[in-house]
């Protein structure tokens, strides 16, 4: 049977100054592991490191045998993101939730679900129907990190210019993004 209706999401690296987000359409029957791919895509991370999500204090995250390096003792387990879905942790518009990728490099996001909209038979699910800027590259310290690397691609004065080049490639813009084409990627994923 279709969903009903259809939740619009924004999702927003935080502490990025323009921001950097996407706007997302998706079934609100979506599990939480299933959207983590999904941020994955859109945002333009590699999937290389753990992740998480959270609302209020309750963590909802893959389980592995990795668990035990990241937690005190005492410390609550986290659920199992493959048991849970979109719509039980997001009910009612401005709702949100905040998905951490990467422990090391701390990329911290807000998932708010913006719209609840009618379900369209015609749209394909999952879309991504909008955004702004290019995510920034795996591995780059976060987001301090991230602000360093662009003022060295600016300065060609600066000490690490050419290594930085040679490292994130010629062309990096971080400007550019295209939801068409991550909406294409998306196309070519069965969900």
């Amino acid at each position: 049977m279709p969903p009903r209706v259809t939740y619009q999401l924004r999702i927003a690296l935080l502490r990025t100054k323009p921001p950097i987000w996407r706007r997302v359409l998706v079934p609100p029957s979506m599990y939480l592991d299933i959207l983590h791919h999904l941020i994955q895509v859109v945002m333009g991370w590699e999937n290389c490191h753990l992740h998480m999500f959270r609302k209020g204090d309750q963590r909802y995250s893959r389980p592995g045998p990795w668990r035990s390096e990241f937690t005190m003792p005492g410390t609550p387990r986290d659920h199992d993101e493959r048991k849970y879905r979109i719509d039980h942790l997001l009910k009612r518009e401005k709702d949100w939730i905040t998905y951490m990728y990467d422990f090391g490099d701390h990329w911290e996001h807000r998932v708010t679900l913006q719209k609840i909209l009618p379900y369209d038979r015609t749209v394909r699910l999952p879309a991504c129907v909008g955004g702004r800027r290019r995510c920034p590259p795996e591995d780059c310290g976060g987001v301090g990190g991230y602000y360093e690397m662009l003022e060295v691609l600016e300065d060609p004065n600066a000490r690490d210019h050419e290594h930085m080049k040679e490292w994130i490639g010629e062309h990096f813009d971080p400007e550019v993004f295209s939801a068409w084409a991550v909406d294409m990627l998306l196309g070519r994923r069965s969900w």
